[in-house]
């Protein structure tokens, strides 16, 4: 029973108990109300009725009179769909270029009562939008959407088989002293999430090479398995003249298709940044605060330990993943040809 449902029943019991006394006074005074309450409760439940013996809020009732309308809220949902950064005084001045007379207090308003007052929370219903209907987006919406959730890009991103597609990227680790700066050249097979990496000094070409050829390349040839296509950022150590780029050149002789981002700063996809992130938490800070490195190559053995530890025994949470571990996902994604070479292959060893 709510409060408003007691005090009902409370001034529900003060008429009967006056009716039984015949005496107002008396059963107003057993029940803590005055007079001048007894008469006014009983004129509401003889106009009313029970629902007249309920509490009712001073105010204006249903909607505030001063609310915009109805074709201005939806006029204001509608602009926030499709530039969530743009703020009430923005919504404001928009919209009065198309003959929408709004201020930006009734343009927050609208947004309180949508819960739509940060931009988070903007962003959140455009991402809703886009799990549950169908429609394309502006660039606008895709670079607000990217910058907001880095795995949006991941969730874009189909991929049909082990090797379909690769993503590679340079991530800046820190400073070792004595040594300089340190780089992780990253490797991540998207379709089972199979990750490769190797610490540098820089961020070369030869380096972006070196892994492939070293880590990469060997392990999906142990498998009868190849890399259709890489997807990389525009870093220098990734693009340039087909013609004399190292890294370009690579990928041309092993017959390897380069895929880029579209935009023109340096910006890799959900894949990685995921993967970046994972070591982050997992790895890098955990033995940065436990362990004092000297050199790279004690880093890299530490690093060498995780991704096994990731890639055979972590399960991945995520998309098609299902708890799956990497190498699991990355064994069953193998094309059906693939996939019996190899088998045959383990029973011939």
């Amino acid at each position: 029973m709510t409060t408003a449902e007691k005090v009902a029943r409370r001034k529900l019991s003060l008429l009967d108990l006056a009716g039984e006394l015949a005496n107002v006074s008396k059963a107003c005074k057993v029940m803590g109300y005055s007079r001048q309450q007894f008469y006014e409760i009983r004129r509401n439940y003889q106009t009313y009725g029970a629902v007249g013996l309920l509490d009712r809020l001073p105010g204006a009732k249903g909607p505030h009179p001063n609310r915009v309308d109805e074709a201005v809220e939806t006029a204001i949902l509608e602009h926030c769909l499709n530039h969530p950064g743009h703020g009430p005084l923005r919504v404001s001045q928009e919209l009065s270029l198309k003959g929408i007379q709004v201020s930006s207090g009734g343009v927050r308003g609208v947004w309180s009562r949508h819960s739509l007052l940060t931009k988070q929370e903007r962003m959140l219903r455009l991402e809703k939008s886009v799990r549950e209907q169908s429609f394309e987006l502006s660039d606008e919406q895709i670079r607000l959407l990217e910058r907001f959730s880095p795995e949006f890009r991941e969730r874009h991103i189909e991929t049909k088989h082990t090797g379909d597609l690769v993503a590679v990227d340079t991530f800046f680790v820190g400073t070792l002293k004595g040594v300089g700066k340190i780089y992780l050249q990253s490797v991540i097979d998207c379709y089972s999430r199979y990750a490769w990496g190797r610490l540098y000094t820089n961020k070369l070409p030869l380096t972006a090479v070196h892994v492939l050829n070293e880590d990469v390349l060997p392990f999906f040839e142990e498998h009868n398995a190849r890399i259709n296509t890489i997807l990389s950022d525009n870093g220098r150590e990734f693009c340039g003249r087909p013609d004399n780029h190292p890294y370009e050149l690579f990928l041309q002789l092993e017959e390897i298709e380069h895929r880029t981002t579209k935009v023109r700063r340096p910006q890799s996809n959900g894949f990685v940044e995921r993967l970046h992130k994972t070591l982050l938490d997992e790895h890098f800070r955990v033995m940065g605060r436990t362990k004092w490195y000297e050199s790279i190559e004690e880093m890299q053995a530490d690093l060498d330990d995780y991704f096994r530890h990731y890639n055979h025994e972590r399960p991945h949470q995520g998309r098609n993943m299902n708890g799956r571990t990497p190498y699991t996902a990355f064994i069953e994604g193998l094309p059906k040809d693939e996939e019996s070479d190899t088998e045959n292959s383990n029973l011939a060893a």
